[in-house]
């Protein structure tokens, strides 16, 4: 898998859509996430791939949320983006906003993991650290089952994306708090760098 676009590109094009830190947060999280899943999985020597995905995957929701996963490939091919990583930015709302199904594990992946970020994200904002390092599975079980907790996470994705990767909820949980924890400092980092 080799990328047509550099991350510096990637960075830039994402804060061209996206202007609001929540967001740019997100894309960072879900790159270092996908990172992470791809050293896990065996993926390697594809982890700036995987990680240009996960920073790209919502490209367009910022400035067209009605138009989420539909208006991506335009942007992304005016940015030289390549057919193979527009399918798997647009795979990643299978079902929800897209017809474009995940086929390949890292479009699983990053299926499963994009929502359990935020819903991850939103219980690490309660807890008094603001930090996933002492978030433990049995906590974020907890605010999964509580359906006000973080509404706009869906619980269904979360759990088909288990499902899809032949995981149980808990592996899921337990992997991207891993995930999460791999590249926590780096994100916080990068955030105060971009002034956000």
């Amino acid at each position: 898998m080799k990328s047509n676009i550099t991350r510096d590109e990637v960075l830039k094009l994402l804060m061209e859509y996206n202007k609001e830190p929540f967001h740019v947060l997100h894309g960072l999280t879900v790159e270092g996430a996908m990172r992470w899943f791809a050293r896990e999985l065996g993926y390697g020597e594809d982890e700036e791939y995987w990680g240009i995905c996960g920073l790209l995957h919502d490209i367009d929701f910022e400035m067209y949320p009605e138009e989420h996963c539909k208006k991506a490939p335009e942007l992304l091919k005016k940015a030289g983006v390549g057919d193979d990583m527009i399918h798997t930015v647009c795979s990643h709302g299978y079902g929800l906003v897209s017809d474009v199904e995940p086929v390949h594990e890292m479009e699983k992946v990053l299926f499963a993991c994009d929502e359990l970020t935020g819903l991850i994200g939103a219980a690490v904002k309660m807890r008094p650290s603001k930090s996933v390092m002492d978030l433990e599975v049995s906590s974020l079980k907890k605010k999964f089952k509580d359906k006000r907790f973080a509404a706009g996470c869906s619980r269904d994705v979360i759990r088909t994306g288990a499902e899809r990767l032949g995981w149980s909820l808990e592996e899921l949980m337990e992997k991207t708090i891993l995930a999460m924890r791999s590249c926590e400092e780096t994100v916080n980092n990068e955030m105060e760098s971009l002034g956000m």
